[in-house]
């Protein structure tokens, strides 16, 4: 058995060290969207594969027997090549996905499809928002008239003209993200429904601050087989290892 894990999150970190404590045969992949991303006990590659076909040829070369895909929820691109590529190429998958963020008292949440409509329901006038999206598609917000605070992993660029840069690798706490928002007069946030706890603080930050969130729907990914924690995935190699 030989297994391509595809990471970049909390729950793939946990997994590659579990593999390695089994002693498993592994690679973990990174897409290489950040410049110094935490390093992990197991062979290491960073980069794209090529689209699907790319991705099938790494899979046939390397001979890999089994993929878990535990990239963040919104990177639906690799997720759709790995269900296309393991479907040509006859090799079994699995999703490591954390569960979506569900409200709670206090919460005060407008859910919307994407980014664009994210931008959309803005206020007209003029705000201090928490624009917690990361450093992707940040083009949907421009022109806009507000002063949109960012957090991002590395320190690069300010793509907003306007907007307000922090640098910072969470996971984060309440307190922080309360004094965080507070220190930036913020009076919206707008993030991505990533799920699990490292990214949650400004969620809940916003509740204990009377603050309004924009929270936007995971985008859609073909239908594979999922885990939601690393003792399941864990679970499904050790099946798939005695042929069951």
């Amino acid at each position: 058995m030989r297994i391509l894990l595809l990471g970049g999150t909390t729950e793939a970190g946990a997994l590659a060290r579990a593999l390695a404590a089994a002693g498993a045969d592994a690679v973990y992949s990174y897409a290489g969207r950040t410049r110094a991303p935490v390093g992990q006990p197991l062979p290491t590659r960073t980069g794209g594969f090529g689209g699907t076909e790319g991705l099938r040829g790494y899979l046939r070369t390397e001979a890999i027997s089994h993929v878990i895909d535990a990239t963040h929820p919104f990177a639906a691109r690799i997720s759709a090549n790995a269900v296309a590529a393991c479907a040509c190429a006859g090799v079994p998958l699995l999703a490591l996905e954390r569960p979506g963020w569900t409200e709670a008292p206090g919460d005060n949440w407008t859910r919307v499809p994407d980014l664009a409509d994210a931008a959309r329901a803005l206020p007209r006038d003029p705000a201090n928002v928490f624009l917690a999206i990361g450093r992707q598609n940040l083009d949907a917000f421009a022109g806009l008239p507000h002063r949109f605070l960012l957090r991002f992993v590395d320190a690069e660029s300010v793509p907003l003209p306007g907007a307000v840069r922090v640098v910072d690798r969470g996971p984060f706490t309440m307190a922080g993200d309360m004094a965080l928002m507070q220190a930036h007069h913020i009076g919206l946030v707008v993030a991505k429904d990533a799920g699990g706890t490292g990214a949650r603080a400004k969620l809940d930050a916003a509740r204990a601050l009377g603050l309004p969130v924009i929270l936007i729907d995971r985008p859609a990914i073909p239908a594979r087989p999922v885990a939601a924690t690393v003792d399941e995935a864990m679970a499904w190699l050790h099946r798939a290892d005695r042929g069951v």
